[in-house]
């Protein structure tokens, strides 16, 4: 089982009324940069990479880094430049970005000679994920939400073909056209960098994901919906003539350890203030999904309606109590042991062969986050590995898809 580290990298000095009295008292997309002080956002940026470089030392196989736009709940929105700067400072773990929102890049081949350039300074490290991004990512960037799906796909197509296909050759698309693509700067890895699509169960993104073969992470979603969503996947894989296994499989989930059950269900309540931004807050609904940006196929309306209900997603800690998140596994924090246990439970349930450890946010400071780390390097971690290799729990880099 392949293990990576996560964080969105909040910015965190702000209060729960900034965001009230802010336009439509959203945290995303319109609440102004007025509350950002560039000074604490310069001591966040070097705690976050501190914790990052620890992280290869503790034992994580993998470092995972996201990008948000007009947001203080995510501080990635330059997330390559970040990665590069791990490529640089260490030396063994996989460098992976879930994801390059696509769809926003109005110049495809730019973003593939970045990436190249990161494989490449890292030796061969980049896992490259690509995402279709949120509706704010769509209205941040001025980019027409209808055309999201679309965008995505061909800029993704534009991609593979910059970094496999020897140039000069001409790109003539829907939404993307260029007269001469020849970059120079190519993946180290062949034939291009593993690509892996994060998500929270678009049915349409798991069917194109299966058709690519490329493993799909559930970011956080209802262990229930996960079960029904892969078998989405599973359906569309064995029509293209393969038996998908644990190596298809991504969850990413919030897990906090401290030296006591106590401790750690104190320091974990700070998560739930990056949950939604700030306390009992939620994002106006067409932040997330503006006109256009969803799906339209009737076959899969109800999954669709009980991914955007989801209370622990949607609506904060009024609609979601955090007993109930805990009790539901959808956080699991804890003394190593309780972690260790609740663990084995989801494992067993969603059995991937990828898992996104999200160790902190919101209120919690670096040095309970660090306390984390420490724990899960020392116990953690290795009871995590004994119970992949007991579960089969296959991974991309173990098993070709």
């Amino acid at each position: 089982m392949f293990l990576m580290r996560f964080t969105e990298r909040a910015y965190v000095h702000y209060t729960e009324d900034d965001v009230r009295n802010s336009p439509n008292s959203a945290v995303r997309l319109t609440f102004s940069n007025n509350h950002f002080d560039p000074q604490k956002g310069a001591d966040l940026y070097n705690e976050y990479l501190d914790e990052y470089e620890y992280c290869e030392e503790i034992g994580f196989d993998g470092l995972m880094l996201n990008e948000h736009h007009n947001t203080p709940t995510c501080m990635g929105a330059a997330m390559n430049l970040e990665a590069a700067i791990l490529a640089r400072i260490t030396k063994s773990p996989k460098i992976v970005l879930l994801g390059n929102p696509l769809p926003i890049f109005d110049n495809p081949v730019r973003l593939a000679e970045e990436l190249a350039e990161i494989d490449m300074i890292s030796r061969g490290r980049l896992v490259s994920g690509f995402v279709r991004g949120t509706g704010v990512e769509s209205l941040a960037t001025n980019t027409n939400p209808l055309h999201n799906r679309e965008r995505f796909q061909e800029a993704h197509d534009l991609v593979i073909k910059t970094w496999t296909t020897p140039g000069p050759f001409r790109w003539e698309g829907k939404h993307y056209h260029f007269r001469v693509v020849n970059a120079y700067e190519v993946p180290l890895q062949k034939p291009h960098p593993p690509v892996w699509i994060p998500g929270t169960g678009s049915p349409e993104t798991l069917v194109w994901c299966a058709e690519h073969r490329y493993p799909y992470i559930f970011l956080e979603t209802d262990r229930e919906a996960t079960q029904d969503m892969q078998a989405i996947y599973a359906e569309t894989a064995r029509e293209h003539g393969y038996e998908p296994g644990p190596e298809h499989v991504g969850y990413l989930l919030r897990i906090h350890v401290q030296d006591t059950d106590e401790k750690a269900r104190e320091v974990g309540r700070g998560f739930l203030v990056g949950n939604v931004g700030v306390g009992r807050v939620p994002l106006p609904n067409d932040y997330m999904f503006p006109t256009g940006y969803g799906s339209r196929d009737p076959r899969y309306f109800k999954m669709r309606e009980r991914i955007r209900s989801d209370p622990f997603r949607a609506g904060g800690v009024d609609a979601a109590t955090y007993e109930a998140i805990l009790n539901a596994n959808r956080m699991v924090v804890g003394n190593p042991d309780t972690v260790v246990r609740k663990l084995r439970e989801v494992l067993s349930d969603v059995r991937p062969g990828i898992l996104g450890v999200w160790t902190n946010d919101g209120s919690i400071g670096q040095r309970d986050t660090m306390r984390c780390l420490e724990l899960m390097g020392q116990e953690v971690l290795p009871a995590l590995r004994e119970i992949g290799d007991e579960l089969e729990l296959t991974d991309p880099f173990q098993k070709s898809p």
